[in-house]
């Protein structure tokens, strides 16, 4: 029963030919008019289903809300003609049904209120053109609005307060566009679009609240988002699936739980000048073949999760330009055989754990990068990954960059200054060709090269790395014209005898400093060298520089170990000595060499298999994320079956501040395969006297493992001289008349704080002589065989 009454009016009739009337139901009032009457529509419920038919204006008589259709079950309200309706409130009950219904026509909507509990709060199908404006939907028993079969419509200023579901559907072809308008507390998808040939376009729009995913494109759907915003969401803020197409321009995209952007099955983003941030996990997400993104001049930040910002995989494609990634975990993930990311021009910065991390086969493009403030600034994981880094500048990281297990990255005119560990580091058989690049300023070695990784170096450049410029193990990587006004060889002094190994001298070529500046390059190894007998190798240890207690304690352990082995073949109780070492000391006093020739004699002993040295360090052990560190500390201990596994700067696993940090995690593991797996493998833990202390506290069964420790004393002056009389025999140099002398006042003489290098510093002394007398004789035309040979003080650099 109506509760108010319909006046028609035509306003377009000459006055004396006017025509009114008045009609207690709509729909007598709707059966009476004509195309251009006027439906004024006093205060009042209609409980009635109102279908406008013709091309009339329908508005309140006192003003918006006055009037409300509200019928007990099927649409309230359905527009099959190019009508105004203006300022109605109507009210739906029916959850099979639309409150309001707009079939094929172009009606101007403006200024509606739909308080419902219908199926769909306002449908527009059937190729309908509506324009509407102002109107709200709250409908918590489904969706808000839905566009449909072909229809299209502009939507301004448009606000969905509550769905309970998506707060607008667009599909089966439909192209709709969107200005200012607002989706939020809805229970599914903020906006959703899917099927082929289906579109939206979306200009100042803002989504927030939702019970799910933010903005959802799927199935062949396309969008574009200028100026839009998207937040707190329980889902992903946006979403792309299976061939969508999207673009997003100047939007921004912020307090998302899950992955603010995520892109799958051969979706397509485009994402310029737009900002995300405060994401609880992937900031942007790229997954499967053929999927891409493409990101200009945006801005990912501020995660509030422990996952990379930027996260690319199974074959995917991301492209970044002129973009800037800060104060997030992990920067750029690149993952699986085929996925690719390309970076141009863009920064990352105060990066928690790796900037830019390559695995599984994958590959990256960085051109013209920055990289600030990462405990890594890039780090190449396995086989099969790499890719090319040129002209990127790493600066503050703890490790430049990390080349592992295989990976084969390449290098071109790349800057890593002041890290706090290595500028560069190989180990695992990684490879990696670095092509003019230079590390400055670095607290560890400026390249550190371990596992005999044959890496390429081309054109290197070191300066001012406390622990050395280059660090190589056996058989090492190939160098070329590479320099450092500071250069390490080995951490020991090699042994006074030339060694038996032939020397590779470099290429033809410029050269400066002691070959290079860095170590000379060894004969590549036999594979599967036969054990050396075990005079031989304590031969080797006797012939080392000094270091008379850690020879004794060697001694007495390998006497135990070889009268036990005895006793038991007379049928005694054999003693069983603790074969795992704590070795304490300052850089350089020998403990990476000590350790390699204790593998050996173990080996020759019938102790260990092989007796091969598995060098690692924290960044070998402790992964990013939660279970990835037990897996890298078991991945090293295989490695070093049959052998020696030597843990450098074991200390650093056990920070004074642990906080969350997962070094504490390598350490349990370890403990637990040294007692699981006590006869396969020797574990050597090295580092500073102090540091050890509290690194053998840090877990209770730590100390009981390791109940021998061997301390390295520093070198003494006569003990250092000698390593330089023993480099310049090895190189084919002589001391002068009282060089020798002047040697031992220049190392007296040498401030010797915790940063003194020991037998590196005498190596680097030795080579600084080197490159000074080739300065002096640069200038000679003719000098003799003499002149050639003799090292005088003359050639000794000024004390640092």
């Amino acid at each position: 029963m109506a509760h108010g009454v319909v006046q028609v009016t035509n306003p377009s009739s000459s006055r004396w030919r006017r025509r009114t009337g008045e009609y207690e139901t709509l729909a007598g009032a709707l059966e009476a008019s004509s195309d251009g009457d006027v439906l004024s529509v006093s205060p009042g419920t209609y409980r009635e289903n109102v279908v406008v038919d013709r091309a009339v204006t329908l508005r309140c008589a006192e003003g918006p809300g006055t009037v409300r259709i509200a019928p007990a079950s099927g649409v309230a309200l359905t527009i099959r003609s190019s009508a105004v309706v203006q300022d109605l409130v109507v009210e739906g009950q029916d959850t099979s049904a639309a409150a309001l219904l707009v079939e094929a026509c172009s009606p101007e909507l403006s200024g509606l209120r739909m308080n419902t509990h219908s199926a769909v709060g306002l449908e527009v199908r059937d190729n309908a053109r509506p324009t509407v404006r102002r109107c709200t939907i709250d409908n918590p028993a489904g969706l808000g609005i839905s566009v449909l079969d072909g229809a299209a419509g502009l939507f301004e200023d448009c606000e969905v307060v509550a769905a309970g579901q998506s707060g607008i559907s667009v599909r089966g072809g439909a192209t709709p566009r969107l200005e200012r308008c607002r989706f939020h507390h809805t229970s599914g998808a903020g906006v959703s679009v899917t099927g082929e040939g289906t579109t939206l376009e979306a200009v100042g729009c803002e989504v927030f609240e939702v019970r799910g995913t933010g903005v959802q494109l799927s199935a062949r759907a396309t969008g574009s988002f200028t100026d839009c915003r998207v937040h707190r969401t329980t889902g992903d803020g946006v979403a792309l699936d299976t061939d969508a197409v999207l673009a997003l321009a100047d939007c921004e995209i912020h307090d998302i739980p899950e992955n603010a952007v995520d892109l799958r099955a051969r979706s397509v983003l485009t994402l310029t000048r737009s900002s995300v941030h405060r994401f609880g996990r992937n900031g942007l997400s790229v997954w499967d073949p053929g999927t891409r993104a493409d990101a200009d001049h945006c801005e990912i930040h501020d995660s509030t999760g422990d996952y990379p910002a930027v996260w690319v995989s199974d074959g995917a494609v991301a492209i970044l330009d002129a973009c800037r990634v800060h104060d997030v975990p992990d920067a750029l993930f690149v993952l699986d055989r085929g996925s690719r990311a390309d970076v141009v021009d863009s920064d990352f910065a105060q990066i928690r754990n790796t900037a830019v991390s390559v695995s599984d086969g994958a590959s990256v493009q960085l051109d013209d990068c920055r990289i600030r403030d990462a405990s890594t600034g890039a780090w190449f994981r396995d086989h099969g990954s790499g890719g090319t880094l040129a002209q990127v500048t790493i600066d503050g990281a703890a490790t430049g960059v990390i080349v592992t297990k295989g990976a084969d990255p390449t290098l071109e005119r790349c800057t890593v200054t002041d890290p706090a560990e290595a500028g560069v580091y190989v180990s695992a058989e990684g490879r990696g060709t670095f092509d003019g690049c230079r590390v400055t300023g670095s607290r560890g070695y400026g390249f550190h090269i371990i596992d005999g990784c044959r890496s390429t170096l081309t054109r290197c450049r070191t300066e001012r790395c406390a622990r050395g410029g280059y660090e190589f193990a056996e058989p090492g990587p190939v160098t070329e014209d590479c320099t450092s006004d500071r250069a390490a060889t080995e951490e020991s002094p090699a042994p006074v005898p030339a060694p038996a190994t032939p020397v590779v001298r470099q290429a033809a070529g410029p050269s400066y400093g002691l070959l290079g500046g860095v170590p000379e390059q060894q004969a590549a190894a036999e594979p599967a060298a036969p054990t050396r007998p075990e005079d031989e190798v304590l031969g080797d240890l006797e012939a080392l520089v000094g270091l008379d207690g850690v020879k004794r304690e060697v001694r007495t352990l390998i006497d135990l170990i070889s009268v036990g082995r005895r006793r038991e073949k007379a049928g005694l109780k054999a003693p069983s000595p603790r074969r795992h070492l704590v070795f304490t000391g300052s850089p350089g006093t020998g403990k990476t060499t000590v350790a390699r020739l204790y593998g050996e004699i173990l080996a020759s002993l019938g102790v260990l298999e092989r007796g091969h040295l598995v060098e690692v360090a924290r960044v070998d052990l402790v992964g990013e994320h939660i279970g990835s560190t037990a897996i890298r500390t078991q991945e090293a201990f295989d490695r070093a079956r049959g052998g020696v596994l030597f843990i450098d700067e074991a200390y650093a696993l056990a920070p004074e501040d642990a906080g969350r940090d997962f070094g504490r995690e390598a350490i349990d593991t370890l403990v637990k395969l040294m007692e699981d797996h006590r006869e396969a493998v020797v574990v050597i833990v090295a580092g500073y006297t102090a540091e050890m202390e509290r690194f053998l506290a840090s877990n209770p069964g730590v100390a009981s493992r390791f109940s021998r420790t061997v301390t390295f004393g520093d070198y003494t002056s006569a003990e250092l001289l000698r390593i330089v009389e023993a480099q310049a025999a090895e190189h084919e140099y002589q001391l002068g008349e009282d060089t020798g002398e002047a040697v031992l006042k220049f190392f007296t003489a040498m401030p010797k704080g915790p940063a003194f290098g020991n037998g590196r510093t005498a190596r680097q002394t030795f080579e600084a002589m080197v490159e000074r007398h080739a300065v002096r004789l640069a200038h000679i035309d003719e000098p003799t065989h003499e002149e050639l040979l003799l090292l005088y003080p003359e050639d000794l650099p000024e004390l640092p």
